[in-house]
């Protein structure tokens, strides 16, 4: 059996009197896509900090590919393999779409201060190598044409999928992807649904998804795990959750 690309083992994380996090767990495995759904509040996006390193649970453990990350600072778990977006995309929005992409391969950098500085002929080979890497990532999202273009001048789904190469080219292993589909329309919800698949696909990567669109997690995901107040209320296959009294009933609404 393959070892698990992350475990959460009996996590908790509190802020004053709320527990935000109570006792979850959750196993992914290499390759699969899983999503992560529940109402607003319930402590998604909370998971996905502690994971990060942005916060540190206040019991309970991490692994990644066997390590133990618990609290580790969110360099150590980029470097490591761990890329995340955001609901709200953060784009370096007034360079263009290469520069972002090649700053996110600085992980890669393997010059000191000094070259930089003074732009010694191994920083210039460096970056140039770093240019034509995200050149090449540009052009497995189909936004090579747009290499030169301010970030922020792209349509949002263009955006959405730059924000996607970009923690691409930190090498990531895992990405968590908070809710990828926020305030797109029905036809770039699709695009962005196959968009997802190829690129676990060609780049055969774990994917963690928060996400509400139903239609978006019954097309795309493995497993999901549905949480409520913090509290892990249904683990099962998107069918399965979607018919689970419980879930209707804290989370879809309706009989």
């Amino acid at each position: 059996m393959a070892t698990p690309v992350l475990e959460m083992r009996n996590v908790e994380k509190n802020f004053g009197g709320v527990r935000a996090i109570d006792n979850f767990s959750v196993t992914l495995e290499p390759g699969k896509i899983h999503g992560l759904i529940g109402p607003n509040g319930a402590g998604k996006t909370t998971i996905f900090n502690n994971i990060t390193g942005i916060y540190a649970p206040d019991s309970g453990k991490i692994i990644f590919n066997g390590t133990d990350i618990t609290g580790s600072a969110p360099h150590r778990v980029a470097q490591l393999g761990i890329g995340r977006t955001f609901q709200n995309i953060r784009l370096f929005s007034n360079l263009s779409v290469l520069s972002n992409v090649v700053i996110a391969s600085n992980l890669d950098a393997t010059y000191n201060m000094a070259d930089a500085i003074f732009k010694t002929k191994k920083y210039r080979e460096r970056e140039k190598h770093l240019e034509e890497k995200a050149m090449d990532l540009l052009e497995v999202v189909g936004l090579a044409d747009k290499a030169n273009k301010q970030a922020n001048s792209l349509p949002y789904g263009h955006q959405r999928k730059l924000e996607i190469a970009r923690t691409l080219a930190t090498g990531a292993e895992l990405l968590l992807l908070d809710e990828p589909c926020a305030g797109m329309n029905a036809e770039e919800s699709v695009e962005l649904v196959n968009f997802v698949r190829q690129i676990r696909e060609r780049f055969d990567i774990t994917i963690l998804m928060i996400e509400h669109h139903m239609d978006v997690v019954t097309n795309l995901c493995d497993h999901v795990t549905v949480l409520n107040f913090g509290k892990t209320i249904c683990v099962g296959t998107p069918e399965e959750v979607k018919s689970d009294p419980e879930v209707i009933r804290a989370y879809l609404g309706g009989e």
